[in-house]
């Protein structure tokens, strides 16, 4: 890593649903062809969607995924090494992160400002998108991670502002903007449309956590075979044969599922299916449908369905607030199937 330096480095934060990964493809629609951006996306989900998401959307972009946890605590001592390698080998002009939504940026920040770093990366905004809707739930508005989503950022972005209410937005904007110390820019958006020139703001240093031992990085001493990242599936499982994995970690339950992708789901059985699950926080998945291949994308109660260019295999990755029964729910995804082809 020696031949690296000043590299301009962006943390894009908000809590779960929010927007991160629509609003870093917006960004990598700007980026000037002539640079390479590196992209270290964190999922506290087992299996990964987000880099699927990511994929092929456009030329000079290298992705690295880190899954099963937070890049703050349980997956910290393997982001020194991800992030290591992941420089080496694209040598980029820019390098976007993009924790779990639950994550809390201050390890991170320690991280990428320690002294494996501080030469090689230049540390810019730290951009957080903010649901103005958020501010109407209290469980989330008391959560220490999401409170210092917020008062480490540089930047807030107010995302989805055309599914709040002009109350609710106009409140999110007060606030943001009555923060101290000031944030650099406070600035709304649709569908995470923010512009290429917030990532060049300079960082100040100012903000200070409210709760900077709400995650804890594990000391690599004490903890010398802690979780490594978890990679995309590399064994394509058999036609209607499933493989999975689940996890749990700060009161929340996932799992994830991996299927042939000649298995077809029937649309119309499947998104009521998801929709009906109790207890959820966050479903993403890709998934091959008689209609086509799709990305179902639910935060709470608020679904989206949208087409999508990958073609590897279709994966759902479910986070709950409650334990549940992964072996109904597997059938359950089984029954959604069409006749799989060979």
């Amino acid at each position: 890593m020696s031949k690296l330096a000043n590299i301009p480095t962006n943390i894009i934060t908000g809590f779960l649903g929010v927007g991160k990964t629509t609003a870093i493809n917006s960004l990598l629609a700007q980026k000037p062809a002539d640079e390479t951006w590196a992209i270290l996306v964190n999922e506290f989900g087992q299996i990964g969607i987000d880099q699927a998401v990511m994929e092929n959307q456009t030329e000079g972009v290298a992705i690295k995924e880190l899954a099963g946890g937070c890049i703050c605590c349980a997956l910290g001592p393997a982001l020194t090494s991800t992030l290591a390698l992941l420089l080496r080998r694209s040598k980029p002009d820019r390098l976007l992160i993009e924790p779990t939504g639950i994550g809390h940026p201050a390890g991170i920040i320690d991280t990428l400002q320690n002294d494996n770093f501080k030469e090689v990366l230049d540390l810019r905004s730290v951009i957080c998108l903010l649901d103005p809707r958020a501010l109407d739930n209290p469980e989330v508005i008391s959560n220490p991670t999401f409170q210092d989503q917020i008062n480490l950022a540089d930047v807030i972005v107010l995302n989805k502002i055309d599914l709040a209410s002009e109350a609710q937005t106009s409140f999110a904007e007060e606030r943001s903007n009555s923060l101290f110390p000031p944030k650099q820019a406070v600035v709304k958006s649709i569908a995470g449309q923010i512009s290429l020139s917030l990532l060049d703001l300079i960082r100040k240093d100012e903000c200070q956590a409210l709760f900077p031992d709400a995650h804890t990085i594990p000391d690599q001493a004490e903890h010398p075979t802690a979780p490594q990242a978890q990679p995309l599936f590399q064994l394509q499982p058999k036609a209607g044969l499933p493989l999975s994995k689940e996890g749990s970690n700060h009161g929340l339950y996932s799992c994830g599922w991996v299927f042939n992708k000649s298995d077809i789901f029937i649309a119309d059985k499947l998104i009521p299916y998801l929709q009906s699950l109790p207890n959820i926080q966050r479903i993403k998945g890709v998934f091959h449908t008689q209609e086509g291949w799709v990305l179902y994308n639910q935060a709470i109660h608020e679904t989206t369905v949208s087409p999508i260019t990958y073609r590897r295999d279709s994966r759902v990755e479910i986070i709950t607030t409650r334990a549940f029964e992964k072996d109904e729910i597997q059938q359950k995804l089984i029954n959604c199937l069409h006749i799989s082809t060979q």
